[in-house]
């Protein structure tokens, strides 16, 4: 960084906290750790955090944290609205995994989540159209309140509280649901409903769909009679409907996905920070996973990839085990979970703070291209994602010749740049498998852009490059006329990148 440059950082840094946050991001909450401690609230009576019981990480309106209660409603009505009549809809929480006997934490559906909220295992959902103003009746079964239980596992939410905060107009005990399932799927055409998966060459089983329930649902036999009714043609997918609607990330969705990108985006910086030769790509990656837990995050989004050096050609490089040299770079894609919404970002860095010069090389063509994909990302342009990637495929090669490279057939597809640009993003990290790579993108899509060059110590390329594995990875609010950035956080810039590493952005590695 030039030094003229840095004798402005104080003046930037007095006039950026002076101005109000970006209208996409409103407001910063506080998190737990800041928060004054108030013991009325503990234990909490709810199975998950909700404004009574956690007012430093939900505003009153919030039925869970950024998405109001009203949000939850529109999407079960848009959905309910979207079905032919004489219609049902039934969901099943997922189930709880474990690891060596012990539980996993546990991470609600996506589906089931998007339409409820509602963070409990061992519950499911009914919502049957109707004529009345709201389109469709809901009935919401869980285990409800269990003293016992919750002297082991914690707080559960009553059936009062799930009609109170849920807005279900019916709460039952989830032991009751084979039984109001038989009586309710029989008076419907329609029985929109998703099974899960087989273990077995994922294939799916009809009467695998209540023993996701178990085993608070017995015997077996009372509700394998219920499932097989299922087997008719009146049994429907649901999933490729609740996908049309999560497509599109609403104002408060855009708020948390942006919170998420922040706490990755300044994780990554401060992680460049922390990086020196000698250290461990695993101290890495737990260094990233630290700095997101304390700014709030729940979990990361994925598994984190912290290649050095020649590990970066490996696309999916999780084995973090290996000790970072003097002259490499580290390629590092990772990401938070933020109050249900992921993050997904790769940043390419110098392990000793300084580019040499072919990596700045073969960096700034990457960064080139990455800069003209992201400004295409408008519902002006037109573009699917297939074009985007065509489109990332022609920029790849044009700057690759103008460095050196001398490309023939498949070279960089097969080789160089093997993997898609893009993926849709939000709740999920890849947000849905019934997504269109050749829809036409429109404003509200949230994708990401992540072109990579990963040159193999062979012949045919030029020999300074060997070994260099370069990825750069943003998330893209798509926009009527203008893309939004929502990684902006992330230093992406070479004069940013290597300011990160040195300590000239201000940045303490904690």
């Amino acid at each position: 960084m030039c030094s003229s440059f840095r004798s402005l950082l104080p003046a930037l840094r007095a006039f950026t906290a002076k101005c109000p946050p970006p209208q996409i991001c409103t407001s910063l909450r506080t998190y737990a750790t800041e928060a004054v401690p108030d013991f009325e609230h503990k234990p909490s009576h709810y199975g998950q955090p909700l404004f009574q019981s956690h007012p430093h990480l939900l505003r009153p309106h919030e039925l869970t944290p950024g998405i109001p209660s009203e949000e939850y409603e529109r999407r079960r009505k848009d959905l309910m609205d979207s079905l032919p009549s004489n219609s049902v809809v039934v969901l099943i929480a997922a189930p709880v995994k474990y690891m060596s006997g012990s539980i996993y934490k546990y991470r609600q559906g996506s589906d089931f989540w998007y339409l409820t909220g509602f963070e409990e295992p061992d519950s499911a959902v009914v919502l049957e159209k109707n004529a009345s103003s709201r389109g469709y009746r809901m009935t919401l079964f869980s285990n409800g309140k269990d003293s016992a239980k919750e002297k082991w596992d914690g707080p559960r939410t009553g059936f009062d509280d799930a009609l109170n905060f849920f807005k279900a107009d019916d709460a039952l005990t989830i032991k009751a649901f084979p039984a109001q399932l038989r009586s309710m799927i029989s008076l419907y055409s329609n029985v929109y409903i998703d099974l899960p998966q087989s273990p077995r060459k994922n294939a799916r089983s009809t009467k695998s769909l209540l023993r996701y329930l178990s085993p608070p649902v017995n015997p077996r036999s009372e509700y394998e009679t219920v499932v097989e009714s299922l087997s008719s043609s009146r049994r429907k997918p649901l999933a490729p409907h609740i996908a049309q609607l999560r497509a599109f990330k609403s104002v408060c969705e855009q708020q948390v996905m942006r919170m998420a990108a922040d706490i990755s985006g300044r994780s990554h910086a401060k992680t460049m920070r922390f990086t020196r030769p000698g250290i461990s790509e695993s101290a890495l990656a737990a260094h990233f996973e630290y700095l997101c837990s304390l700014s709030g995050s729940q979990r990361l989004a994925y598994v984190p990839v912290v290649a050095s050096g020649p590990n970066a050609l490996i696309i999916h490089y999780t084995s973090n085990n290996q000790v970072v040299q003097d002259g490499e770079m580290i390629l590092m894609d990772a990401g938070c979970e933020y109050n249900g919404y992921a993050s997904d970002i790769t940043r390419t860095y110098p392990a000793n703070g300084s580019f040499t010069p072919p990596q700045r090389e073969l960096y700034s063509a990457v960064l080139s291209a990455q800069k003209a994909l992201v400004g295409l990302c408008t519902e002006a342009e037109g573009l699917s994602l297939h074009d985007l990637h065509r489109k990332s495929c022609d920029f790849l090669r044009r700057e690759l010749k103008q460095i050196g490279f001398t490309l023939h057939t498949g070279d960089l597809e097969r080789v160089l740049y093997p993997h898609f640009l893009s993926h849709p993003i939000g709740i999920d990290l890849h947000e849905s498998s019934y997504s269109d790579r050749g829809e036409s993108l429109k404003a509200g899509m949230v994708i990401t852009v992540e072109p990579g060059i990963y040159v193999p110590p062979t012949a045919q390329f030029p020999k300074h490059f060997h070994n260099f594995g370069i990825r750069i990875e943003d998330e893209v609010l798509v926009g009527e006329k203008h893309p939004v950035v929502l990684s902006v956080s992330a230093p992406k810039e070479i004069a940013d990148i290597e300011g990160a590493c040195q300590g000239l952005l201000g940045l303490e590695p904690i």
